[in-house]
């Protein structure tokens, strides 16, 4: 039997974030994940500088390179037509590729690439596969997370009314528009699709809708897929590519989250964690990794219930009251902004197309 102090069982940004800041602290730790690294991870990799905040660097201490966004600009898709938007606010896009792995060798943890499957407590021990035993336990293997499966599951009911269904690829493209561009709710669909430069000549492209109004969609988010591919074919921003797209699921933020019981935590998106408006998982994910670990050196209870919940509006006291107000369910984005005559919407795509 291998002991340890803290088991973390997933190697994202949410648990070696959470192993750097215990081996800050002198805990042994070892983390889990079921594929080597470094690895693809499906992933928009949009990141906030909260999310630096966060890490207490700077861009230039990222040894990768990020490219750095100062304007986003977007497109509001209405039943009249589409609203150009633009956003000048400073953003920055990484290749979780490179991130995850530099965060895990930064986090100093040992670590072993092994598919935890079974999980039980023995005494104040956790024991994982007959094969590993520590006191603490952290979850942070993503939406289908083992610990969350075996001790979460019944005190976090999950609803697919929070829940996101996304299709995207990363690529080797030389792009040459460096801006990040977003399109919502285009041809009705109830989420939005991006086009991300990232540094070295890589590209993302996605698509991502809300799973409640996509079960009622006549328009599949493979077909969404299709029209945006052809968008952005049209467009000049990727040309001659053959797309093969990959698909994922996770859920945004639900307001009672139980992310703690006993000595077992969950953080990242294995505790639902992404923001209600735009679905960005990354940062938060980091937050509660902290947190966790402090929580694990010092006693007491982890708190992860003011960790943002919002990506555009910040955190804050404006955020606290629209939160308050507006989205106590969380879901105010998904019926308000992405899901707003997302039936509509379809119909004039339908007529106009001749399907």
């Amino acid at each position: 039997m291998i002991e340890t102090d803290v088991l973390i069982v997933g190697a994202g940004p949410g648990g070696s974030s959470c192993a750097h800041e215990l081996r800050k602290h002198g805990m042994e730790v070892i983390i889990l994940d079921k594929e080597s690294f470094p690895r693809t991870k499906l992933c928009a990799g949009w990141i906030t500088p909260g999310v630096l905040e966060s890490l207490k660097i700077q861009p230039d201490d990222y040894p990768e390179g990020m490219v750095t966004f100062n304007e986003i600009y977007a497109e509001y898709f209405t039943l009249k037509g589409k609203r150009p938007l633009t956003f000048r606010t400073t953003q920055y896009s990484i290749r979780r590729y490179e991130l995850d792995n530099w965060l895990l060798k930064r986090s100093g943890a040992e670590f072993q690439v092994h598919p935890a499957k079974a999980i039980r407590k023995e005494g104040n021990r956790y024991i994982v596969d007959e094969t590993f035993s520590a006191r603490y336990l952290v979850g942070a293997g993503g939406t289908h997370c083992p610990v969350f499966r075996h001790i979460f599951a019944d005190l976090n009911p999950r609803s697919a009314s929070y829940q996101v269904g996304a299709l995207e690829q990363e690529f080797p493209y030389q792009w040459q528009d460096d801006r990040c561009i977003l399109w919502f709710g285009e041809h009705g669909l109830p989420g939005y699709s991006w086009y991300v430069p990232k540094q070295g000549g890589y590209l993302n492209v996605g698509i991502g809708g809300f799973s409640e109004h996509m079960k009622h969609s006549r328009v599949t988010l493979r077909q969404h897929w299709d029209l945006l591919t052809r968008k952005l074919e049209d467009l000049g921003l990727v040309n001659g590519h053959s797309w093969k797209p990959k698909g994922h699921t996770y859920f945004v933020r639900q307001r009672a989250r139980v992310t703690q019981k006993d000595n077992a935590f969950i953080v990242g998106d294995a505790a639902g964690l992404a923001t209600c408006d735009l679905a960005e998982g990354i940062g938060p994910a980091i937050e509660s990794g902290i947190r966790t670990a402090r929580t694990i050196v010092n006693g007491g209870q982890v708190d992860l219930s003011d960790i943002g919940r919002y990506s555009a509006l910040g955190s804050g006291w404006k955020a606290n009251l629209f939160s308050a107000v507006l989205d106590r369910k969380g879901t105010f984005f998904r019926d308000k902004i992405y899901g707003r005559n997302f039936r509509k919407k379809e119909d004039l795509y339908l007529q106009s197309s001749g399907a």
